[in-house]
């Protein structure tokens, strides 16, 4: 008999021993018994050191631990807290009534990789802070090795975070909910509402962020879409930030509005002149110390607003570049520059403070802005800020377009140019004030070329027919911190001038107090007069314009004035005298005066010498009343002035 091959063996499967048997029986029931009669709460403390050894920080479970066991283990835990920071004073960075996970085991177990699909948490509490060297209390140690973790949605219960920055002087308490778990479709998402204060100024807080799960990725896009309100301003940000607590990358849409774009300085250290309230909406990014506000539109008052602009940090002082469109602009929206409030009436922008500055200055006798410019603002930062504007809207002032350069560096502030279209011509200025003292010390070289006449004064009837060139030059220097000082220590020259026009005859006849003609013209039709030339001369001293030359020919009546303007005191004291050159039997040779002040000018002739000549024609006429008359005939002494055209280039 032969064995078998050993291909074709048969194996027998005998019922196992009776040793054997009890032996299972046993095992099988010790772990029911276990199973049964397990704690998990036996495991609570080997958790907390784990976690210790991992991150380096106290942790506790000061609650119950149970786990339903499965593909997907879910965990449960009670009273949770988790120790801060060693610099920090309060001991607990975070705390949990209730924290409830769930992990999947085969990625863990085989890969180790650990998934987290789920974590719900009733009423957290974290607390983030800097400590006195800038630090996080986030920044702690890992000690994981190349275990990775994943998360997948977090659900939160009536949560809470405070994050306090005091270098910066920040604090904000935000309560935060789940708004809605994640979908394939989209993310989680939550619900915060908080308030507390930014650089120092009272916050409030309310919108939608990213879970708070991706702040873990610092190299991931977290989005947001928040509403903020500082005081009066008020900010909306919708996009995505990158390392949000460092705020390392952004591409955000941000809304800003406000009552003054001056109320800007304390929240982000951009100081601005006082503005009307506005509104802009851009696109707000930032790459390394470079802030970008970039295609921003809006409304600034009454002016429409475009452009982009840049803060670099990282510098001795921030930089601020922008370059600023307006294609229309309001010129009382400019007047913070010169520390005015802009018009209030009419339907005019403005707030409430601006309002009651401009009841304050509408009952002052003086005209000029004594404001004093804010030095600690001009040498926060430097700028360099171009901003064309293609039409002036100014009621009452020929005013047609501006271009203008800013150029702001540690404290020496330049226009270079500010240039205004006028009047079909143009007037450009370099204007330059040094901050860098206790007193600003400013000089100013403007240049005012080919201004038409009859466009100066676009209200004026009477010189609707005017025709004309005027140009001049003004350079002076002067010590201030307000338009009112520098201008009532102003030291230099002014002078402007017309060549050859026309103006209207009326006027003149007026102007030499030649009652004949002015009927004549007032009763049929009005006529114009050419005009030799016009011009006046002015030597500027502490605040001073004195006359040097003062005249306006023309071939009906040559003025010729002397006198005096206080920029320091806004006061006006010129004399004017007329002289027509035709005869007429009602014209009076008396002076014009000029005086009163800014606010409340006075143009009067001289009734006391036009009184004297009165009683001189009475007296003549108490003896031969037609050589009365005769004493009212103008020979017309006024002879043609030798005046050239060098202004009316």
């Amino acid at each position: 008999m032969h064995d078998a091959p050993p291909s074709r063996r048969r194996f027998v499967l005998r019922p196992p021993s009776r040793t054997a048997a009890i032996a299972l029986g046993v095992l099988g029931a010790t772990i029911v018994v276990l199973a049964i009669l397990f704690e998990w709460n036996w495991l609570r403390r080997p958790i907390e050191r784990i976690v210790e050894w991992q991150t380096g920080r106290g942790f506790q479970i000061a609650g119950d631990l149970d786990v339903d066991l499965g593909r997907v283990t879910t965990v449960r835990a009670d009273a949770l807290t988790f120790g801060n920071a060693a610099w920090s004073k309060v001991p607990v960075m975070a705390a949990v009534d209730r924290a409830e996970l769930s992990v999947e085991m085969f990625p863990l177990i085989f890969r180790r990789e650990t998934r987290i699909p789920r974590i719900h948490l009733t009423r957290p509490q974290l607390r983030l802070e800097r400590g006195p060297e800038g630090t996080g209390n986030w920044v702690f140690g890992d000690r994981t090795g190349e275990r990775r973790t994943r998360y997948r949605d977090l659900r939160i219960d009536d949560g809470r975070l405070l994050f306090l920055d005091p270098a910066r002087r920040t604090d904000l308490d935000i309560r935060l909910s789940t708004l809605r778990q994640a979908t394939p479709e989209q993310p989680s998402a939550v619900e915060l509402k908080g308030k507390g204060r930014w650089a120092g100024n009272a916050l409030s807080l309310r919108g939608e962020v990213g879970s708070p799960l991706a702040l873990r990725d610092t190299g991931r896009p977290y989005r947001i879409d928040l509403r903020a309100t500082a005081g009066p301003t008020r900010a909306h940000a919708r996009g995505t930030l990158t390392d949000p607590f460092r705020l390392r990358d952004f591409d955000l849409q941000l809304r800003l509005a406000g009552e003054d774009m001056e109320d800007l300085f304390p929240l982000i250290g951009i100081a601005t002149p006082p503005t009307p309230p506005y509104r802009l909406d851009g696109r707000f990014r930032r790459d390394g110390d470079r802030w970008r506000y970039d295609g921003f539109t809006g409304v600034v008052g009454d002016s429409d607003l475009a452009g982009s602009a840049s803060v670099t940090v990282g510098r001795a002082r921030p930089l601020l570049n922008a370059n600023l469109v307006s294609k229309r602009l309001d010129f009382d929206d400019l007047a913070g520059f010169v520390g005015a409030p802009p018009q209030t009436g009419g339907g005019e922008a403005s707030n409430g403070e601006q309002r009651s500055e401009a009841a304050v200055l509408a009952a002052d006798t003086r005209l000029l802005p004594d404001t004093p410019y804010n030095l600690t603002k001009l040498r926060a930062m430097d700028a360099d800020v171009r901003w064309k504007a293609h039409r002036i809207n100014a009621p009452g002032l020929p005013i047609e377009d501006m271009d203008a350069h800013l150029l702001l560096d540690a404290g020496l502030l330049r226009l270079e140019p500010l240039n205004f279209g006028v009047a079909k011509g143009d007037i450009r200025s370099q204007i330059r004030m040094d901050a860098r003292s206790d007193t600003i010390r400013t000089q100013a070289t403007i240049a005012a070329r080919g201004l038409d006449l009859g466009d100066l004064f676009p209200q004026a009837e009477l010189t609707q027919t005017a025709i004309g060139r005027i140009g001049g030059d003004i350079k002076v220097t002067g010590t201030g911190n307000s338009v009112a000082g520098i201008l009532g220590t102003a030291d230099g020259d002014i002078a402007l001038g017309m060549g050859r026009g026309q103006i209207s005859n009326l006027l003149m006849e007026l102007a030499g107090l030649d009652i004949a003609e002015a009927l004549k013209f007032l009763v049929t039709r009005d006529k114009t007069v050419p005009v030799r030339c016009a011009f006046g001369d002015f030597a500027v001293n502490d605040g001073v314009m004195q006359a040097r030359a003062l005249a306006f020919d023309t071939s009906d009546t040559i003025i010729v004035g002397t006198g005096r303007i206080s920029l320091k005191d806004e006061t006006l004291d010129l004399e004017l005298r007329p002289r027509p050159k035709d005869r007429s039997i009602l014209a009076l040779r008396s002076p014009l005066v000029v005086d009163g002040t800014f606010k409340d000018p006075s143009f009067r002739p001289d009734f006391k010498r036009l009184g004297l000549r009165g009683a001189v024609a009475v007296a003549l006429g108490s003896i031969a009343p037609p050589a009365a008359l005769l004493a009212t005939l103008e020979a017309g002494p006024g002879e043609d002035s030798a005046c050239g055209g060098q202004y009316a280039k």
